[in-house]
């Protein structure tokens, strides 16, 4: 007989584990390989190894692992389910163990040994496994050990969402982008992956005794085993960390193997080998190609190519320019455009994990190629870092990211219905409504479906975006992978591998999947025809013209991809910048953008502080820049970033309501006749206690209330959480009921009510909502100190109502012992109700009261909106071509000048919607274009009314420029009015000292200026609002006032 060797093999999510052990299961041989989503031809090579290494020997060979099952039938192998695998390994070699917590590719496990087995896995989401790791490595330019070794060193930790890839981005980058250590932040990473692990899986099972950590991850990084080891407090035998604790399960599957009845030469391996090689196993169906002939193909690029903006050389140019700088999420953009939006120069990057060094990398670059008298007059930035890079580099405006996006697009579709922007790790779109922002929509449960996404599944293919790219724009059978979890979607690319697709065909069928993402999970567009007419899409993803055509065949329409999409932020912010500068009227103003000089110069010093302004006691990363300014981030108020100043005593309505629902005073222990019993401050009862202390306190009770929530809290209850779907606050109860079971109280009070009040008289129900119905069911029987510490928990099911509170804890056994009496319940639930209204009506005259203050004390800025040097030119054009076609079409009334006074009102018009300036020309061209082209008003009279009308131009101009009531139709009959009587006034001074010297009487003046054209005045103050009104509301001018609270 031959010699006999038994075989384990893992085949992971993403990796291949193999052992070989001898007759004696002695270890002699293992080997670890990544798969690449190519499972089929991995298993293949490995086992063809095993065959040619040990060619004089027969096997045993079983196969475990979450990719094991279609390999083990082809090959007519024995499956082991892995927790049995699991199971067979830590029996045989550390015995001692109670929990399991493994971590694989895409799986998370936590495996409780008891009298019976119990597994708990990640099922929707894969945050907090390998992947995910894996994904928030790259985020930081380095790999997992790299993260480990940067996780050693570090010195705080941040709290970092793990639940996806994208809500762990969108915490860790702002850090990036705001100087926070990336020792920090690893670590940070790593207990987010504890944190996820323990609340998402053990459900409301605690964690005790011996636990041993096995898989990839926990074997290879040591600092992700010490956040473990520290969160679930465990010391020195409680710790077991097997050697090759990766292989563990494979081992499993080896020690399963022994028992096989069959073993298998070498050579009928390898025949086994080569049927795996050639299976198929076909459970898809394909989606029809991008492009079914090479026509549409050539349609679509002729059609996309127009799609362009104007460019210049910058290093050829002469004159003002303006840069726009958009620091996103993975990349840096930089743009430089004319007075007229041409595009001199751009630039386009990733910033490395360090968006400050790359936008100061680039503007070096800027100012080696700009000439001398190409002069920068403004600069905006605005995406994820524009604040610190405002700050840091002394731009002179910062615009928030859909602002900026907007303006771009615009200058590409100006009646532009939808935007949808796709970047490298977030998704915006943007819904316009009668030329204004509708809506505004953002990724926020998945990441699946950015640019980022599309770019990790290339590398993981081994090929580059062009060449996934180019495979997708010829496949002739995209596969539907569905638009799932970015991390699962892996499991839909091995099927598809298995079933003989090719990349190009998983390349095509990915990008239909970010479009179905994008329209179902962002934009949440049930029917594509609400997207409208005229459609732009952005962003660097969509410079993939697979996903771009995908995006067309799935609306059914045609949109427009600017040739320059991936720098649609900076670009906009550029000509927001433009529009800023030509606003401040101010021509010779030079931006205050660093100079080379000064970035050479600049840096940066990164400190960490608690802020002590209230008890959040925010963790403050503060950036002081040599340049003498410095960013504050971290903090979740003003008070953090030190910008309280003068309005310390401003009213603080949410204080006021705090203190006054928790601020009570329980009885004293000897005058509580019934004992101390507790209130979490946690749902229902957080608003409800007011209510709940008058209620108990008059019944004899010392009430004593659990601690205000903080992240300690949370962290408290984390192990008796049986869903990780629940909502936080939720899951923020467990920790409220241990920490009152620490402060050593025996009585817990926390009622389930199905009933809140009815706030309105006609309103259709009053339901509580599900969870705050019942949730303390859900404590009672997940919080095992409950049972541990002999807690007595009263959770009945309770009504508001006085009468029948009073009848139903009559009736209920678990109040028995406090023997109450129907009277005094009574009176205690009448109380307590009176005590309730006090406290709601204490808060609205609260609120009455700072609403008075505001107004009082004027604490909204209203800040006046602008208009271009270009809207303002073509306004004033118009209000002069009026001045001429007016008085003509007024012609064939008698006196009709004198009277109505046509020419007054597009003059007034300019001069209301104008600057002074623009009113001056208009007053003066109006007048005198009219005389030589109409002859109205005649040489005779035409100096006065030169006067007169500009008079009437320049005052109303002014009084708009500096009369703010903070409200708009206030300042514009202030302002008109104000015009129509002073430059009356002017113009008959002047008149009379100049023009018709000695000529002129108060009583004609008054009768010419005055009674004569009362039916024109009329007619002015009526009809000029409501065209600047019109106007307003058809978008042509900007409402008067943009409001932003102080």
């Amino acid at each position: 007989m031959e010699k006999l060797l038994h075989v384990g093999l893992d085949v992971g999510s993403t990796t291949v584990k193999i052992v070989i052990m001898d007759e004696n299961l002695n270890t002699i041989y293992t080997d670890y390989q990544r798969h690449f989503s190519d499972t089929k031809n991995t298993v293949c090579n490995v086992l063809t190894d095993l065959a040619e290494k040990y060619e004089d020997y027969e096997f045993t060979i079983a196969l475990t692992g979450s990719g094991a099952m279609s390999a083990a039938n082809f090959l007519d192998l024995p499956f082991i389910q892995e927790v049995v695998s699991c199971k067979r390994a830590v029996e045989k070699y550390i015995p001692q163990t109670d929990v399991v917590i493994e971590l694989g590719g895409e799986d998370a496990k936590i495996i409780y040994f008891d009298k019976s087995i119990e597994q708990r896995m990640n099922g929707t989401c894969a945050g907090g496994t390998g992947a995910f790791i894996d994904q928030m490595a790259s985020l930081l330019h380095t790999d997992p050990t790299g993260l480990n070794e940067l996780a050693k060193n570090h010195k705080m930790i941040y709290p970092i969402a793990s639940r996806c890839g994208v809500f762990a981005k969108t915490d860790v980058q702002p850090l990036l982008n705001e100087g926070a250590s990336k020792e920090d932040i690893a670590a940070s990473i790593f207990q987010a992956v504890v944190n996820q692990t323990i609340s998402g899986l053990a459900c409301g099972r605690p964690i005790r005794g011996n636990v041993a950590f096995l898989g990839g991850p926990l074997n290879y990084l040591s600092e992700l085993r010490n956040r473990f080891i520290e969160t679930l407090k465990l010391e020195g035998d409680a710790i077991i960390i097997p050697e090759k604790a990766h292989l563990l399960v494979a081992k499993g599957a080896a020690l399963d193997s022994v028992e096989s009845s069959h073993a298998i030469t070498s050579q009928k391996l390898k025949s086994k080998i080569e049927m795996l090689r050639s299976s198929h196993d076909d459970t898809s169906h394909p989606l029809l190609p991008l492009f079914s002939i090479d026509e549409e193909y050539k349609e679509f690029k002729e059609r996309h190519d127009k799609e362009t903006v104007k460019k210049g050389d910058l290093k050829t140019y002469e004159g003002d320019c303006f840069v726009g700088i958009d620091a996103g999420s993975t990349t840096t953009k930089l743009t430089v455009i004319d007075s007229e939006g041409t595009l001199l120069y751009s630039l386009y990057g990733s910033n490395e994990g360090n968006p400050l060094q790359s936008v100061i990398q680039m503007l070096k670059k800027l100012y080696a190629e700009k000439p001398e008298k190409a002069i920068i007059r403004y600069s905006g930035v605005t995406g994820y870092g524009e604040k610190l890079i405002q700050t840091a580099l002394n731009v002179d405006l910062n615009e928030i990211e859909t602002i900026a996006h907007y303006t771009a697009a615009k200058q590409f579709m100006p009646n532009v219905t939808s935007i949808v922007d796709i970047g490298g790790q977030d998704m915006k779109y943007i819904r316009m409504k009668n030329g204004a922002i509708d809506n505004i929509m953002l990724n926020e449960a998945c990441s699946s479906g950015c640019g980022s996404f599309i770019e990790t599944f290339a590398k993981s293919l081994n090929l580059s975006i062009e060449e996934f790219v180019n495979s997708a724009l010829e496949a002739r059978r995209p596969v539907d992978l569905g638009s799932r979890c970015t991390v699962f979607m892996n499991s839909k690319i091995k099927q598809a591998q298995k079933e003989g697709y090719s990349v190009g065909d998983i390349s095509a069928g990915l990008s239909y999947s970010v479009i179905k993402n994008a329209i179902q999970k962002v934009m949440k567009v049930r029917d594509v025809k609400t997207l409208g007419a005229h459609i732009v899409v952005q962003g660097g993803t969509f410079y993939n013209d697979a996903v771009l055509r995908a995006f067309e065949l799935i609306v059914g329409r045609n949109v427009v991809r600017p040739d320059i999409a991936g720098l649609m932020g900076a670009y906009g912010v550029a000509l927001l910048a433009k529009e800023q500068y030509e606003a401040n009227l101010d021509m010779e103003y030079v931006s205050t953008l660093s100079q080379p000089e000064d970035l050479d110069k600049l840096k940066i010093d990164i400190s960490h502080v608690r802020c002590n302004g209230c008890e959040n006691h925010c963790l403050l990363t503060i950036n002081k820049f040599s340049n003498g300014s410095r960013y504050i981030s971290g903090n979740r108020c003003e008070k953090g970033a030190g910008n309280v100043g003068e309005h310390k005593n401003l009213p603080n309505v949410m204080k006021y309501k705090y203190e006054r629902i928790f601020g009570y005073i329980p009885l004293d222990e000897k005058d509580a006749t019934r004992g101390t019993i507790g209130i979490p401050r946690v749902l229902n009862m957080y608003e409800d206690y007011p209510f709940w202390f008058t209620f108990l306190t008059n019944l004899g009770f010392r009430v004593v209330l659990s601690e205000k929530s903080n992240r300690k809290t949370y962290e408290k209850g984390m192990e008796s959480m049986p869903s990780e779907s629940v909502c936080f606050p939720a899951k923020l109860s467990h920790g409220h009921i241990i920490g009152l079971i620490k402060q050593g109280i025996k009585t817990i009070f926390y009622p389930c009510m199905p009933y809140s009040r009815k706030e309105y008289e006609k309103a259709d129900n009053h339901y509580n909502c599900p969870i705050v119905i019942s949730y303390s069911e859900v404590l009672k029987n997940n919080v095992e100190e409950l049972k541990e510490n002999n807690i007595k928990f009263l959770n009945p099911f309770l009504p508001f109502d006085c009468k029948k509170l009073a009848e139903t804890i009559m009736e209920l056994p678990e109040f028995a012992e406090y023997n109450f009496t129907k009277k005094e319940l009574l009176a205690a639930a009448k109380k307590a109700e009176e005590e309730y209204q006090k406290f709601k009506q204490d808060i609205r005259d609260k609120g009455e009261e700072t609403l008075e203050y505001m107004n009082k004390n004027n604490l909204k800025i209203n800040k006046l909106s602008t208009m271009s040097v270009v809207k303002q030119s073509i306004i004033t054009a118009v209000c002069i071509a009026l001045c001429v076609v007016l008085p003509m079409a007024f012609h064939s009334i008698p006196q009709a000048g004198m009277i109505y006074c046509p020419m007054h009102i597009p003059v007034l018009i300019c001069g209301i919607i104008c600057a002074p300036q623009y009113a001056i020309i208009c007053g003066i061209a109006g007048a005198l274009l009219s005389s030589v082209l109409t002859g109205m008003p005649p040489a005779a009279t035409l100096p006065s009314m030169l006067v007169e009308l500009t008079c009437y131009a320049l005052i109303s101009s002014l009084l708009m420029k500096f009369v703010h009531t903070k409200k708009s139709a206030v300042d514009l009959y202030i302002s008109l009015i104000g015009a129509l009587l002073i430059g009356r006034v002017i113009a008959g001074v002047v008149k009379a000292l100049i023009f018709a010297r000695g000529e002129i009487t108060i009583t004609a003046w008054a009768t010419s200026y005055f009674v004569t054209c009362l039916p024109g005045i009329i007619m002015q103050i009526i009809l000029i609002p409501v065209i600047y009104a019109s106007l307003v509301k058809a978008n042509l001018i900007p409402s008067r006032y943009v409001y932003s609270e102080e």
